[in-house]
């Protein structure tokens, strides 16, 4: 097999790539061990301070469809350069927030600048190397992603320990610096080619308007009940956006935010669907564990973050293992699998109580990051696959934006469940057995209703 051999500045593109995706995912798990700090400060209880992680994410997961379609029309290259200057300019007013509103604003406009980044990355970096290495290169970026797990909840606990949690937010700065510089130079400017894609705009709008409503909703709830107005106006609310972007969708059809093409291919949507019922559980144990560490068992905010360590480099090393199997034991075993262990996982944890020690939860840990390293390359497989090739970059985005609208409307749950518990810790393992039930169903839809061989033993005729 022959080497790679590639410019400098084509070594310089990659860098920039590969710090830009480490920055975009370290930030969504950097904040859990700080999350107690900010409380503190603010004075505001976990179902508020959840949304500097629930903001973000949910943003950046409605948007980044659409941040694809603008990397198409007006060029990768361009939108790179404007989220990451988007990124930089809300991480320096993050650092300097001087409420909680400011901070849950900046937090919701940074998902805006990852969701113009995230699309951009992934097809620099295959532009700038040969097809023939497209697996290596595929390969280089969920290292990425893995080493971003493990390390954001270590530093942003370190950061929160000794400094500030706000230089979770400066840190990003000289970083974003230093890859405007290596992109300037070093990725060729790509013209955009003459198109007739627009963006649905509308379509955008009414899912944002939507699941914001659901969300906040969840939240109040919490707080002053199910049955107080303001929160049933706000579920009316979801109801009436949810309807209008249906609608939206099958009048605008093939500019639309999900196209009917893929909307009417049954295996991506079943995908997409066991996709959004498991995505919960990562978030989940990234938002409340530390919560629990650091309020229960006396840990640090850096104590927190290393805690997090055997399910981050347990999901790491697991991904490329699915990665390796994936031809032997296809997608259909492996999303099963992972689905499994899972629930497995997060069951376990749901055990959790005031007197619960962090080596009894290790096991649990490790049991859930196994489980999401089978399923999160797998799955992304199993739905690229099932698409015309012109369709996978978007398909991948659409994928992308149901896991993390998933997670993000599962934290919205959770956080409900634990509001209404007697006590945190309850509320905590309340919400880990829903979720594990969450997990129970996709389980069901991935066995029998995808495609795909599975052992006897797991299938429907014995």
């Amino acid at each position: 097999m022959s080497q790679l051999q590639i410019s400098r500045g084509q070594v310089y593109g990659l860098f920039a790539a590969a710090l830009a995706l480490f920055m975009i995912a370290i930030d969504m798990s950097a904040f859990s061990p700080a999350l107690p700090a900010i409380q503190r400060e603010f004075g505001f209880d976990i179902t508020t301070s959840q949304w500097v992680i629930n903001g973000y994410v949910l943003v950046f997961g409605i948007l980044v469809v659409t941040g694809g379609r603008i990397a198409d029309i007006y060029g990768r290259k361009r939108a790179f350069m404007v989220g990451t200057a988007i990124f930089a300019l809300c991480s320096l007013i993050g650092g300097l927030a001087i409420d909680m509103a400011m901070l849950l604003v900046v937090r919701c406009l940074m998902g805006i600048g990852a969701a113009l980044m995230w699309p951009s990355i992934i097809g620099m970096t295959y532009s700038l190397v040969p097809k023939e290495y497209a697996g290596q290169v595929g390969g280089g970026l969920m290292a990425v992603l893995g080493v971003a797990n493990i390390v954001g909840p270590v530093a942003g606990g370190v950061l929160a320990e000794y400094l500030s949690w706000r230089w979770i937010f400066f840190i990003n700065i000289p970083l974003a610096i230093t890859i405007i510089c290596f992109c300037w130079k070093s990725v060729p400017d790509d013209v955009p080619k003459i198109s007739r894609e627009k963006i649905d705009y509308l379509g955008v709008l009414t899912l944002s308007i939507s699941l914001f409503s659901l969300l906040i909703s969840l939240n109040l709830a919490a707080e002053i009940g199910f049955r107080d107005l303001l929160v049933i106006y706000l579920i009316m609310l979801f109801l009436v956006f949810i309807c209008l972007f249906i609608i939206v969708e099958k009048r605008n059809q093939e500019i639309a935010l999900i196209p009917a093409d893929i909307v009417s291919n049954k295996t991506f949507s079943l995908v997409s669907l066991v996709t959004l019922l498991s995505a919960v559980m990562f978030f989940a144990v990234i938002l409340f564990l530390p919560q629990f560490l650091i309020e229960y068992r006396g840990f640090t905010a850096v104590q927190s973050g290393v805690g997090m360590i055997p399910i981050m480099a347990t999901f790491a090393l697991t991904s490329y293992l699915s990665g390796v199997l994936h031809k032997q034991l296809g997608a259909k075993l492996l999303i099963c699998g992972g689905l499994v262990c899972k629930g497995a996982g997060i069951f376990s944890l749901s055990y959790l109580n005031k007197e619960t020690e962090y080596l009894e939860l290790i096991p649990g840990l490790i049991i859930l990051g196994i489980g999401i390293g089978l399923f999160n390359p797998a799955v992304t497989t199993a739905a690229i696959s099932v698409v015309d090739s012109a369709r996978s970059s978007l398909a991948s985005a659409i994928l992308y934006m149901f896991k993390i609208a998933g997670g993000a409307l599962g934290l919205g749950i959770n956080a409900a469940i634990v509001g209404f518990a007697p006590d945190v810790v309850s509320g905590i393992g309340w919400a880990y057995t829903v979720n594990a039930y969450f997990a129970l169903s996709a389980f069901v839809i991935a066995v029998f209703f995808l495609p795909g061989q599975l052992p006897k033993a797991f299938s429907r005729r014995q």
